[in-house]
Protein backbone atom coordinates (compact mmCIF):
# COMPACT_ATOMS: atom_id res chain seq x y z
CA UNK A 1 0.00 0.00 0.00
CA UNK A 2 1.23 3.23 -0.94
CA UNK A 3 0.09 5.11 2.49
CA UNK A 4 2.65 2.77 4.15
CA UNK A 5 5.62 4.06 1.95
CA UNK A 6 8.05 6.40 3.41
CA UNK A 7 8.10 9.63 1.06
CA UNK A 8 11.26 8.72 -0.64
CA UNK A 9 9.98 4.88 -1.36
CA UNK A 10 7.09 6.60 -2.72
CA UNK A 11 8.52 9.39 -4.91
CA UNK A 12 11.11 6.40 -6.32
CA UNK A 13 7.87 4.22 -7.04
CA UNK A 14 6.39 7.89 -8.55
CA UNK A 15 9.35 7.89 -11.38
CA UNK A 16 9.65 4.38 -11.87
CA UNK A 17 8.10 3.18 -15.42
CA UNK A 18 5.21 1.33 -13.83
CA UNK A 19 1.02 1.77 -14.66
CA UNK A 20 0.78 2.76 -10.68
CA UNK A 21 1.28 4.81 -8.70
CA UNK A 22 1.08 7.36 -11.13
CA UNK A 23 -0.65 11.13 -11.17
CA UNK A 24 -3.73 10.26 -9.68
CA UNK A 25 -2.10 9.05 -6.35
CA UNK A 26 -0.22 11.71 -6.87
CA UNK A 27 -2.82 14.00 -6.93
CA UNK A 28 -4.66 12.30 -3.93
CA UNK A 29 -1.47 13.00 -1.65
CA UNK A 30 -1.30 16.78 -2.80
CA UNK A 31 -4.83 16.85 -1.45
CA UNK A 32 -4.04 15.29 1.49
CA UNK A 33 -0.61 17.73 2.44
CA UNK A 34 -3.27 20.65 1.52
CA UNK A 35 -6.01 19.21 4.17
CA UNK A 36 -2.84 18.53 6.56
CA UNK A 37 -1.92 22.35 6.27
CA UNK A 38 -5.54 23.30 6.79
CA UNK A 39 -5.66 21.23 10.16
CA UNK A 40 -3.04 23.17 10.63
CA UNK A 41 -4.44 26.28 10.09
CA UNK A 42 -7.28 25.49 11.80
CA UNK A 43 -5.76 24.46 15.00
CA UNK A 44 -3.88 27.82 15.24
CA UNK A 45 -7.52 29.50 14.67
CA UNK A 46 -9.21 27.66 17.47
CA UNK A 47 -11.54 26.06 15.36
CA UNK A 48 -11.34 22.07 16.42
CA UNK A 49 -14.40 21.55 14.71
CA UNK A 50 -12.79 22.15 11.48
CA UNK A 51 -9.08 20.44 12.18
CA UNK A 52 -10.61 17.20 12.99
CA UNK A 53 -12.64 17.72 9.51
CA UNK A 54 -9.13 18.67 7.96
CA UNK A 55 -7.72 15.47 9.81
CA UNK A 56 -10.82 12.49 8.10
CA UNK A 57 -10.16 14.73 4.82
CA UNK A 58 -6.71 13.71 5.27
CA UNK A 59 -7.00 9.95 6.11
CA UNK A 60 -9.43 9.98 3.14
CA UNK A 61 -7.04 11.53 0.74
CA UNK A 62 -4.55 8.75 1.78
CA UNK A 63 -7.05 5.96 1.26
CA UNK A 64 -8.02 7.39 -2.83
CA UNK A 65 -3.92 7.39 -3.44
CA UNK A 66 -4.33 3.74 -2.59
CA UNK A 67 -7.55 3.46 -4.29
CA UNK A 68 -6.65 5.29 -7.43
CA UNK A 69 -3.28 3.14 -7.94
CA UNK A 70 -5.39 -0.32 -7.49
CA UNK A 71 -8.14 1.12 -9.79
CA UNK A 72 -5.55 1.65 -12.47
CA UNK A 73 -3.89 -1.38 -11.78
CA UNK A 74 -7.39 -3.58 -12.05
CA UNK A 75 -7.98 -1.57 -15.32
CA UNK A 76 -4.64 -2.29 -16.84
CA UNK A 77 -5.61 -5.95 -15.75
CA UNK A 78 -8.64 -6.55 -17.22
CA UNK A 79 -9.93 -3.45 -19.37
CA UNK A 80 -13.28 -3.81 -18.12
CA UNK A 81 -16.32 -0.82 -17.88
CA UNK A 82 -16.37 -1.64 -13.99
CA UNK A 83 -12.61 -1.24 -13.49
CA UNK A 84 -12.87 1.59 -16.07
CA UNK A 85 -15.48 3.16 -13.87
CA UNK A 86 -13.23 2.93 -11.07
CA UNK A 87 -10.61 5.33 -12.82
CA UNK A 88 -13.12 7.52 -13.30
CA UNK A 89 -14.88 7.67 -9.83
CA UNK A 90 -11.71 7.75 -7.50
CA UNK A 91 -10.48 11.07 -9.03
CA UNK A 92 -13.70 12.46 -9.00
CA UNK A 93 -13.80 11.68 -5.45
CA UNK A 94 -10.24 12.92 -4.86
CA UNK A 95 -11.57 16.23 -6.54
CA UNK A 96 -14.44 16.48 -4.20
CA UNK A 97 -12.66 16.05 -0.84
CA UNK A 98 -9.35 18.30 -2.25
CA UNK A 99 -11.82 21.20 -3.05
CA UNK A 100 -13.12 20.67 0.68
CA UNK A 101 -9.98 20.75 1.76
CA UNK A 102 -9.02 23.63 0.07
CA UNK A 103 -12.30 25.42 0.90
CA UNK A 104 -12.10 24.78 4.47
CA UNK A 105 -8.54 26.00 4.51
CA UNK A 106 -10.30 29.13 3.46
CA UNK A 107 -12.52 29.57 5.82
CA UNK A 108 -10.17 29.43 8.80
CA UNK A 109 -7.65 31.81 7.02
CA UNK A 110 -10.13 34.33 7.98
CA UNK A 111 -9.47 33.48 11.41
CA UNK A 112 -5.88 33.45 11.40
CA UNK A 113 -3.47 36.81 12.44
CA UNK A 114 -0.70 34.93 12.22
CA UNK A 115 2.07 34.04 10.26
CA UNK A 116 0.06 30.95 9.76
CA UNK A 117 -2.14 32.12 7.30
CA UNK A 118 0.76 31.39 4.63
CA UNK A 119 -0.20 27.93 5.47
CA UNK A 120 -3.41 28.39 4.97
CA UNK A 121 -3.36 30.02 1.67
CA UNK A 122 -1.16 26.93 0.70
CA UNK A 123 -3.39 24.76 1.69
CA UNK A 124 -6.18 26.34 -0.97
CA UNK A 125 -3.43 26.79 -3.99
CA UNK A 126 -2.58 22.86 -3.14
CA UNK A 127 -6.16 22.11 -2.76
CA UNK A 128 -7.53 23.82 -5.97
CA UNK A 129 -4.02 22.15 -7.80
CA UNK A 130 -5.30 19.24 -6.58
CA UNK A 131 -8.85 18.99 -7.08
CA UNK A 132 -8.57 20.27 -10.95
CA UNK A 133 -5.61 18.04 -12.07
CA UNK A 134 -7.78 15.34 -10.59
CA UNK A 135 -10.91 16.29 -12.82
CA UNK A 136 -8.80 16.38 -15.69
CA UNK A 137 -7.55 12.81 -15.14
CA UNK A 138 -11.48 11.68 -14.91
CA UNK A 139 -12.37 13.48 -17.86
CA UNK A 140 -9.72 12.10 -19.79
CA UNK A 141 -10.42 8.65 -18.63
CA UNK A 142 -14.35 9.12 -19.30
CA UNK A 143 -13.21 10.27 -23.12
CA UNK A 144 -10.71 7.40 -23.64
CA UNK A 145 -13.91 5.20 -22.79
CA UNK A 146 -15.72 6.03 -25.95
Amino acid sequence: MLSELRVGEFLTALGERTPAPASGAATALTGALAAALAELAARYAGEEEAALRAQTLVARLVQLADEDAAAYAAFMADRSDESRRRTIDVPEEIAARADEAAALAERVAAHLLSNVAGDAEAAVELGRAAARVARRLADFNRSSAS
